[in-house]
């Protein structure tokens, strides 16, 4: 599904989202002072003068200056949010109600993957929530709507980076695909979109979606017999953190997983990231650049996960993740009795050493999306049978291509890879 750029972003805000803005714009300018603070500082200790007590920090009538600078604009965001407390009401009630557009949705979406952990630590109203959604609406297990369509057979969808469930799909050749709804319609499942915020760790999504899926298995209309999982890109380390978190747990949805499907996973990393962790550590190297590494570093914790493909709380707790540090990862198998499916792309039209290991889909290494690595204790068992390599294609194109339509319907109508999984 294409969205086009809004031609006027305030068209798809609300009067309601006033206090959203003005959170955005109160870090934009505390960053900023600090980056400014920051320079400033440099420059005294190259000429031997002595700085404030903490680092990056100035002292005196400087030091007062930025901090009476911070001080004033959070002063302000705590005015305009007593402010937007009193007229909250009435502007809920002047403002004719509108749904959120695809337009709106996209933009979130992107903002969360982005700095969706800064929004959650504010309590910004932009924090995207965790829900599972059917034909578009969200279900509330309090009060599920009615589903005549439902069946026994659940798909699950799963979103990457800095996008969400409308944007799922993709546009081949003037048509749109979705992979849902093919498989719907080949094979009998409902499915089920998740939306969820990408800023956050993917441990801490996992263990929400965990959470979320029991209650699937515990709500859904009908018993389900079958639980499948198409999940694209950043998608498919949060079906995997989902699953340890199950194990760990011994909750009850794991014993209806029967396929996932991986699309284009970073299941060891995606250079990217590690490009802007040698970012960091370039910037860190000279006092002058140092302050600037503040901007490098609002990437959201998601996307510092992506470095290694971090799947488990203890990856990432208890470590500054900005800091440059081997791959110390848990070692996290695909799981048993479960029929797993890989799909890699690259733009090059043949393998070789380097496009396997650099060229990959434009994001997403070769050897990466197909769990292959240099450590066999970390290289994920897929069946040769269940992986699939497509040529000169790139990252988003798997969610628009046909062939991977196809390829889909076959594997998740086969019950072998299903039977041998149980075995092994």
């Amino acid at each position: 599904m294409t969205i086009s750029p809004p031609k006027n972003l305030l068209d798809h805000f609300s009067a309601s989202d006033i206090r959203g803005i003005a959170q955005l714009a109160t870090e934009a300018t505390v960053g900023v002072t600090r980056i400014a603070e920051g320079l400033h500082r440099s420059v005294w200790d190259t000429i031997g003068l002595p700085g404030g007590h903490t680092p990056g920090r100035t002292r005196g009538i400087t030091g007062l200056v930025y901090a009476s600078v911070r001080g004033v604009t959070r002063l302000v965001d705590k005015s305009i949010a007593a402010t937007f407390d009193g007229l909250h009401p009435w502007l809920e009630s002047a403002e004719s109600p509108k749904p959120g557009t695809p337009q709106r949705e996209a933009l979130l979406a992107a903002l969360n993957g982005v700095m969706g952990d800064r929004l959650v630590a504010s309590r910004s109203p932009f924090a995207i929530p965790m829900t599972l959604r059917y034909q578009r609406q969200e279900l509330n297990w309090q009060a599920l709507p009615p589903m005549p369509e439902a069946t026994s057979k659940v798909l699950l969808l799963i979103h990457g980076l800095c996008v969400n469930d409308v944007q799922s799909h993709g546009e081949h050749r003037q048509h749109v695909t979705d992979h849902g709804e093919a498989l719907t319609s080949a094979l009998g499942y409902t499915p089920v979109y998740l939306r969820y915020n990408s800023g956050l760790h993917i441990s801490q999504n996992g263990h929400e979606l965990s959470n979320q899926l029991e209650r699937l298995v515990r709500h859904w209309p009908v018993a389900i017999e079958e639980l499948a999982v198409v999940a694209h890109s950043m998608g498919g380390l949060l079906i995997r953190s989902a699953i340890d978190d199950a194990e760990q747990r011994s909750l009850h949805w794991l014993g209806q997983l029967s396929h996932i499907a991986f699309l284009g996973t970073p299941h060891h990393g995606a250079p990217l990231e590690r490009a802007g962790n040698w970012l960091d550590v370039i910037l860190g190297s000279t006092p002058y650049s140092a302050p600037f590494t503040k901007l490098s570093q609002l990437r959201s914790s998601g996307i510092t996960d992506l470095r290694y493909g971090y799947v488990t709380d203890g990856d990432w707790q208890d470590h500054d993740r900005f800091h440059r540090r081997p791959d110390t990862r848990q070692v996290v198998p695909l799981p048993k009795g479960v029929a797993c499916h890989t799909f890699a792309a690259t733009t090059a039209a043949k393998r070789s050493t380097l496009t396997d290991r650099l060229t990959g889909d434009g994001l997403v290494p070769l050897r990466s999306a197909l769990g292959e690595h240099d450590d066999p204790r970390r290289t994920l068992a897929f069946a040769k049978e269940s992986q699939w390599i497509a040529y000169r294609m790139g990252h988003m194109e798997l969610l628009s291509s046909p062939e991977v339509t196809r390829q889909l319907v076959r594997w998740l109508a086969s019950t072998k890879a299903r039977e041998t999984a149980l075995r092994g």
